[in-house]
């Protein structure tokens, strides 16, 4: 099984409307979806690429709702002792949002922030039944993994410094600084970087993780976004590599992203 400690490896929707959101994703990204059987306090779905489960859909908490909490993706990172990482990330500047605490029959998990905002999570699973790591680039799977960070420096030094991850090429982008090609894989060539991290842009609201889920003519998945209720915010633009990337928010306002090519199936 792969360690996916310091990697993000499980995806998570928490939106006004599960149900809806299940169908409308399931048509753009060609999900799979089946309901979780163990012991949670609200219904979670758990979502599927070609490559097997990738993540879940559940409702905002209550709890959540009620202290301004609108849909969003989050994404979780791997731990091998939940508690520890929160002691040594929060030292590194880091800051705790959720104590840690015990998901009945799924593990330990925690909520915290990077110095400049951004929300992750930490999650150690209770089964000694690990996942492994699809290969490739399969369909519906998460591509890549993109920051806006609220402190450009002290983010990256974060991330390389606590979780390992390997800096490639910066690319400059003029009056939006520069971004930040990283691996959560230890490689440093191209075709080992899984991630970027730039300077939050004056559009985002707040510093946040968007994850690029992948899917094969981005044209036809642009046409199935909006025939969805969806919206495009930025593309279809070209991306170094040869991909084609979109970002775009769903019918409940959650924001993600796709990653294609052109004229694919």
């Amino acid at each position: 099984m792969t360690d996916f400690s310091g990697k993000f490896f499980w995806y998570e929707l928490m939106t006004s409307d599960p149900q809806a959101a299940l169908a409308f994703y399931g048509d753009v990204v060609g999900w799979s979806s089946a309901p979780f059987g163990g012991d949670l306090a609200e219904p979670y779905h758990i979502v599927s690429g070609s490559a097997g489960p990738l993540g879940g859909i559940m409702a905002i908490p209550a709890e959540a709702k009620a202290c301004g909490m609108t849909p969003w993706w989050g994404g979780y990172v791997g731990s091998a002792d939940v508690d520890a990482d929160v002691e040594r990330l929060s030292a590194a500047g880091g800051s705790m949002k959720r104590a840690a605490e015990d998901i009945p029959g799924v593990g330990r998990f925690a909520v915290m922030s990077d110095p400049g905002g951004a929300i992750f999570m930490l999650l150690k699973g209770s089964s000694p039944d690990g996942m492994d790591a699809p290969a490739g680039m399969p369909m519906g799977h998460v591509g890549w993994h993109e920051l806006y960070a609220g402190d450009f420096d002290k983010d990256l030094a974060f991330y390389t410094g606590q979780f390992g991850w390997v800096k490639g090429d910066a690319m400059d982008m003029g009056e939006m600084g520069s971004y930040q090609l990283v691996s959560q894989t230890g490689g440093g060539d191209f075709q080992d970087m899984t991630g970027g991290i730039m300077p939050r842009p004056p559009m985002m609201p707040m510093p946040a993780w968007l994850f690029y889920f992948i899917v094969g003519d981005i044209d036809a998945a642009v046409a199935r976004v909006t025939a969805g209720g969806g919206t495009v915010l930025q593309g279809p633009m070209e991306v170094p590599g040869g991909a084609w990337i979109i970002q775009a928010t769903d019918p409940q306002g959650a924001m993600f992203a796709l990653v294609g090519g052109k004229g694919e199936g």
